[in-house]
């Protein structure tokens, strides 16, 4: 690996507060190496890549990577962080952080180290040694494998598996566990089979680190575990008779598996690669249990043929339209909600020190008197309302980004422009951002002479792609679209009674029930999404959505509180955090208690933000601003009766989980044993 990094790519002192600081700190390592040609180009990957799935693993690991045209060579870059950065794992900041660069046409060898390099980060042992380093040249030369990790003696953390030997990484569809004795084994003594299949969208780290993961468990369960990795190293499909033999299968993809159907006829477990990762050891179990009750999947016919199979897709080239088309959107809200949470909060400041007379202020730059409280004011709301004017064109452009690559930015942005034009808004903004990504990717597809190529991306595809979006936003679709919007903003002013209940419930439960994912981030785009022109229903809206969001860790710091021995100690831990996560709005506090017990917790915290949402439309609450949690209280509309709310849905919250999961004691636990049982374990925990 004396290639892809050295010492000068290494930073045992990295004093970046954020995960977007931490990869400029190192990308421009990288571009004094002359490894990266254009530093915010290759930075714009990273974070699109970053706004597909969060890097942060369990262990303290972050693993910001991409492709990037604007890389010259594979190069990986070390930092490692004294305070730790959220890259968002559930178990806290990272320290090791590794920025991994792949150019968008890499070879197979280099790809083939750097998920090597993936596997390693699964050893204790390992992330020990680069713990301790005190000199980025020996940092450098052990992560290139040219020295050996030194033993380190401390025992592996509980719920960590053991170190296991890493398989040669020319082979990355053959990974096979080692036979390790067990009850684990048959009762004809052969051990449960298992293959498995891992993917992610850029087929770089979490493909192989879900892989060593699960190999690892299965080892230290006797269960023998052959992984197929579907990632940049290659595709080399399992042997059919290891397939025919295996008792079970499993999914850890984030991308479409491909040629499912050889895995037809046998017990599936289907998850997310990051809980190949960080729950292998209960995926081969739930595996288990699948196959002891004789359960078989039903996977599709389609996508099974012959295309599937071929070459090494990665992203979200990889997944079905589903997964693509919310990628693209998610793409364009996480670079809108900056700009959205600048200027809203600025708006909201100015209304608290002027009131909202202050948006009737002249223009500042005639008119400003340093002493005047509303001059000031008059700032603040002029600032905010310039941020907001980025909102519709920033959503479209990056939409559009996210589906063809920068090419498609300026048209992305023409027709977020034209879409604020023609008062078609937020709805305008998203077709928009759709039709520019179309439209370059047809045009990429064309064939051109070689020698046009060169200014194809900075000339010829913006200039078509700008004038056709044009065309069909001020001819074809602004217009419908603009009726849309007005239709949806007059039916928001007009909610009241039963209807902006019906609405506040079912943003409740979209906001409780992935907590961060997907339906999280829908329920709250809509709610910024109206931010953009306010009216009385849609800051109704933002305040039900933000006030929804504060239940699932608000009322899981309560429950860890008022009955402590239904949660283990770390939980425990985590609900005093997940005190100052509720109050400042960050829903993913309560990830950590939903992992462990879904069944219980996602279906308490949901009916608890259906009903603070309900309430908060009832009551007539509003709000400006689009973050802050409790901090932005003076700034809503009724903030008693909001915090009501909030209250109301946390209690109902806390007493559903204190309920299901005392329901939960009562029958894993015999009365007699009870008193007996450690506050450590898992009440109600089954084999």
């Amino acid at each position: 690996m004396s290639e892809l990094i050295t010492a000068e790519l290494v930073d045992l002192d990295l004093s970046a507060a954020t995960k977007d600081a931490a990869a400029r700190s190192l990308a421009e390592r990288m571009v004094a190496a002359h490894r990266v040609t254009d530093l915010d180009g290759f930075l714009a990957d990273v974070a699109a890549r970053e706004a597909q799935m969060p890097t942060g693993l369990d262990g303290g690991i972050g693993i910001p990577h991409c492709r990037s045209e604007h890389v010259s060579a594979p190069t990986l870059a070390f930092g490692r962080s004294a305070r730790g950065i959220d890259f968002g794992a559930a178990d806290g900041p990272a320290d090791l952080i590794f920025l991994i660069a792949a150019p968008a046409g890499a070879d197979d060898d280099h790809l083939t180290i750097l998920s090597g390099l993936a596997r390693r980060l699964m050893d204790p042992e390992f992330t020990a040694a680069l713990r301790a380093g005190d000199d980025p040249g020996t940092v450098a030369a052990l992560i290139r494998g040219e020295e050996p990790a030194p033993e380190t003696g401390a025992e592996p953390e509980a719920g960590t598996p053991e170190p296991a030997d890493v398989p040669d990484a020319k082979a990355p569809g053959a990974e096979a566990s080692k036979r390790a004795p067990s009850p684990a084994d048959d009762g004809d003594g052969a051990p449960f089979r298992i293959v498995a299949v891992t993917s992610c969208p850029t087929g770089i780290a979490h493909t192989y680190m879900a892989a060593e993961s699960l190999t690892a468990a299965g080892r230290a369960e006797g269960v023998e575990v052959t992984v197929e990795t579907q990632g940049s190293a290659g595709f080399s499909k399992l042997d059919p008779a290891v397939i025919a033999a295996a008792d079970a299968v499993i999914w850890a993809h984030d991308v479409e598996v491909r040629e499912k159907a050889r895995f037809r006829g046998k017990p599936l477990v289907d998850v997310g690669v990051k809980a190949g990762i960080n729950r292998p050891a209960e995926l081969i179990a739930e595996a288990r249990r699948k196959a002891e009750r004789g359960e078989i999947a039903a996977v599709p016919e389609g996508g099974d043929g012959p295309e599937a199979g071929d070459g090494a897709r990665s992203g979200a080239e990889g997944a079905h339209f589903g997964v693509r088309l919310r990628t693209y959107l998610m793409s364009g809200v996480s670079y809108m909600v900056p700009f959205v949470a600048a200027g809203g909060l600025l708006i909201a400041l100015s209304f608290a020190i002027g009131g909202y007379e202050i948006v009737d202020a002249k223009s500042v730059a005639d008119h400003f008197v340093w002493g005047q409280a509303d001059s000031w004011a008059a700032l603040l709301n002029q600032i905010g309302s310039a941020a907001f004017g980025f909102l519709v064109p920033v959503l479209a452009g990056y939409i559009a980004y996210g589906m063809a690559d920068r090419p498609a930015l300026v048209p992305g942005f023409v027709g977020g422009a034209i879409a604020l034009t023609v008062e078609a808004g937020f709805l305008g903004g998203l077709v928009a951002g759709l039709l520019a990504g179309a439209v370059v990717m047809a045009i990429q597809r064309v064939p051109v002479h070689p020698t046009l190529r060169g200014i194809m991306p900075v000339l010829v595809i913006p200039l078509i792609a700008s004038a056709v979006v044009g065309f069909l936003m001020f001819i074809v679709v602004g217009k419908p679209i603009a009726a849309l919007q007005g239709a949806l903003t007059d039916w928001l002013n007009g909610l009241s009674g039963s209807n902006a209940v019906i609405l506040g419930v079912v943003l409740g439960l979209m906001m409780c029930f992935d907590m961060g994912g997907p339906l999280n981030k829908v329920a709250y785009a809509f709610a910024v999404g109206g931010l953009a022109d306010p009216t009385d229903g849609s800051l109704k809206v933002m305040a039900a959505v933000m006030a929804a969001g504060m239940v699932p860790p608000l009322a899981l710091a309560l429950a860890t509180t008022v009955r402590k021995k239904l949660f283990t100690k770390t939980e425990r831990e985590n609900g005093r955090a997940a005190w100052v996560l509720g109050a400042s709005f960050i829903t993913e506090g309560a990830i950590p208690f939903a992992a462990a017990d879904p069944l219980r917790v996602i279906p308490s915290v949901m009916a608890g933000g259906a009903v603070t949402g309900a309430l908060s439309m009832a009551f007539g609450c509003t709000l400006r601003a689009p973050h802050g949690g409790i901090f932005v209280v003076p700034l809503i509309g009724e903030p008693f009766l909001y915090l009501l709310a909030i209250a109301a849905g946390t209690l109902v919250a806390t007493a559903l989980v204190v309920l299901l999961k005392g329901a939960r004691r009562t029958t894993a636990v015999p009365a007699g044993e009870a008193a007996a049982t450690a506050p450590e374990t898992r009440v109600g925990a089954t084999a």
